[in-house]
């Protein structure tokens, strides 16, 4: 991997980047939209690259327990397995062990679970993660970790630091020279244990940084406070990735402060429930209201969906529980996604996300 910085903002931390990777190129600020199940749903790899994407993630806990590694593996790695031709990211299932904390159990060696498919256990150690990830051809693994759920108490959270550094260590003792590894930062909402934390695996030199157990329900000034105090302690070098970071309004203020990097499900979760992202705020295009509104989703996007589809339209399709639906909202909702990335790129590099991020928020207010 190579990255490479092209542009410092001079009216804020802001960059722009470029991520050089063993199926790609890569753009930063970039948004990855999640294909945890190495499919990012509703939405085939062509309609992907149609709509600018670069990058996405999948999920090494949900890959590992169906197909399994090796099929992947036998494939020729995950790119070909599915049809995606791009850079791939792949988490390593630690906040997944965290969301199904009750059939999960963590100690010094790893986490023993009971899959949520069969109820088969299983033990992930931080090695095993890092094979798992290399037989899938990752482009970026990232080191299993301990994600600290909000709120929680100052000694769960230093607790969790403490296993995630001793978890990195492994990681990084055993992942090949021609795979790229990220260490991923904890602490909770602790200031001291976020800044602590930090230090501790930045000294370990990997390829790049995540940030993690944050964008859990914890207060957004809280969530970019402790970005903040994070940043400051990573080197200026290596890409920056914030995990889990969705809205709009968080990309922008964390590439503000530095951040590289965001994955979310939002707009795919939400295309397929219902909820459209546009330029005039979120539609829920259930509502009645939308019944002949035959005006497309939003006039200011030029997707396919907005320019072949109206609001009346896309409602009934989602009233007659139709997957055209859910398929036509996720599409328009990825599209708008790549959009804000593209015009944050252009905000900085012309020096005015400041503004940007001005008329951004109040937009939504």
């Amino acid at each position: 991997m190579k990255f490479t910085i092209t542009k410092q903002a001079t009216d804020s931390q802001a960059r722009l980047g470029k991520l050089i990777l063993p199926n790609g190129e890569v753009e930063t600020p970039v948004f990855m939209p999640v294909g945890t199940q190495g499919t990012v749903k509703t939405i085939t790899p062509k309609e992907l690259v149609e709509n600018d994407v670069e990058m996405i993630i999948c999920n090494t806990y949900h890959l590992y327990l169906r197909p399994g590694y090796e099929v992947i593996q036998n494939a020729g790695g995950l790119s070909k397995f599915i049809g995606w031709h791009r850079p791939v990211v792949t988490d390593s299932g630690g906040f997944q062990l965290y969301s199904l904390a009750t059939l999960s159990k963590i100690d010094e060696e790893g986490v023993k679970f009971q899959s949520h498919i069969d109820g088969s256990y299983h033990f992930f150690t931080p090695e095993l993660v890092v094979k798992v990830q290399e037989a899938l051809g990752s482009d970026i693994m990232m080191c299993l970790d301990v994600c600290s759920p909000y709120p929680c108490s100052f000694d769960q959270a230093k607790d969790a630091c403490s296993k995630t550094t001793f978890w990195a260590k492994r990681s990084k003792a055993v992942k090949s020279a021609m795979t790229n590894l990220f260490g991923i930062i904890q602490g909770a909402t602790y200031a001291d244990l976020r800044r602590r934390h930090s230090q501790e695996i930045c000294a370990m030199d990997f390829d790049g940084y995540a940030i993690g157990g944050l964008c859990l329900g914890e207060p957004t000034n809280v969530t970019f406070e402790m970005v903040e105090i994070v940043v400051e302690n990573l080197p200026k070098d290596k890409p920056r990735y914030l995990m889990g970071a969705g809205y709009p309004e968080d990309i922008i203020e964390g590439v503000l402060r530095g951040v590289d990097i965001f994955d979310c499900v939002l707009p795919t979760r939400n295309g397929r429930t219902g909820t459209a992202f546009t330029s005039e705020g979120r539609i829920m295009i259930r509502n009645a209201q939308y019944t002949r509104d035959y005006a497309p989703l939003d006039a200011n996007c030029n997707c396919y969906t907005c320019q072949n589809f109206s609001r009346a339209y896309l409602r009934h399709l989602f009233i007659a529980d139709e997957i055209l639906g859910p398929k036509l909202l996720t599409l328009h909702n990825i599209n708008f996604f790549i959009k804000i990335i593209k015009d944050i790129r252009k905000a900085i590099k012309e020096d005015r996300l400041k503004s940007l991020a001005r008329v951004f928020t109040k937009s939504k207010e």
